[in-house]
């Protein structure tokens, strides 16, 4: 993404700024939560952008600065209708007074989320007419060089002409949060293991814990090395979730284990060491969100750490 000449990389916290800094990235980076106290010396030292909700955190940020012998550049949060962070916008040209007052601050973007974006299209609007008033009340867009609202739904559903950045998430993994997105998304990332053993199981012979299944014929059964523990969801299990082998689907059988599951093979040439596809571009990941009874931002940011990761 650096090379794509983007303006920020947003990030939830200071370890994954810590990470991307380290990494030797020189592509600003933007926090996009609140900060703890105790980590604001280090955003300071680091000229990473924050967001602020409070005056007493402007103010906290203010003094680092001045120690610091900076000037820091933040973003104002507002509070549009998420209800997790940011400035409300009653009293808010007041206080917007009081924090240009403070000399280390170069308060140059104004920020809000959209909480129902994919979900309620009347909220969504009006939520974009309360931004563009806000925005107004403040002195309009020259006052700010950076003014963004939009995520992955808001930029693929939405008019964004009050805003002029936008912080796409779901999209970055070729996933649309619309059911019928305006442009057609590829794929980005999947989920693979192998088969590590391949046996025939004889009737009425039970698979994985508790029993939840068992065969009723002679069945090959393929043991594949991955479960909840690598991410795969549990709740997948007895709702018809399938994997994809040698070029067709497989169904699960009985409960995901912490690091197995088994899949019905029976009828084909399957084979200890054979790839698996969990999803990617055959299973797609919100199949398996939907059957796991979850999302998929929630499958592709839980791949746990033991899972090896190839960029390509």
């Amino acid at each position: 993404l650096a090379a794509e000449d983007i303006a920020f990389f947003g990030v939830a916290n200071v370890g994954e700024a810590r990470r991307i800094a380290d990494a030797g990235v020189s592509t600003r980076i933007y926090l996009l939560g609140a900060t703890w106290s105790e980590e604001r010396a280090e955003i300071v030292a680091r000229g990473w952008t924050p967001c602020i909700s409070t005056l007493e955190e402007a103010r906290h940020f203010d003094d680092l600065a001045r120690a610091n012998g900076t000037r820091l550049k933040v973003h104002l949060a507002v509070d549009t209708g998420m209800g997790r962070g940011g400035f409300v916008a009653e009293g808010l040209p007041e206080k917007l007074a009081e924090l240009e007052a403070l000399p280390n601050l170069e308060i140059e973007g104004l920020g809000s989320h959209l909480p129902s974006a994919d979900e309620d299209e009347a909220f969504t609007r009006a939520q974009f007419d309360r931004y563009a008033a806000i925005l107004a009340s403040l002195g309009g867009p020259e006052r700010f060089p950076w003014r963004h609202l939009a995520n992955s739904a808001g930029l693929l559903g939405y008019d964004r002409a009050c805003c002029n950045l936008v912080r796409p998430g779901l999209m970055l993994y070729g996933i649309s949060p619309l059911p019928d997105p305006p442009v057609e998304l590829r794929n980005v990332m999947s989920l693979k293991s192998r088969v590590t053993l391949v046996r025939t199981l004889p009737a009425g012979h039970g698979v994985s814990y508790g029993r939840e299944f068992v065969t009723t014929r002679p069945t090959r059964v393929a043991t594949i090395g991955i479960g909840y523990g690598d991410g795969y969801p549990r709740h997948v299990s007895g709702h018809g979730a399938d994997v994809f082998i040698r070029g067709r689907r497989f169904p699960l059988l009985g409960r995901v284990t912490m690091d197995q599951i088994m899949v019905d093979v029976t009828g084909s040439e399957v084979a200890e060491g054979d790839e698996v596809e969990m999803f990617g571009p055959n299973i797609r990941v919100d199949e398996v969100a939907k059957k796991a009874g979850t999302i998929a931002w929630e499958i592709l940011t839980g791949i746990t750490p033991r899972v090896v990761r190839v960029y390509q």
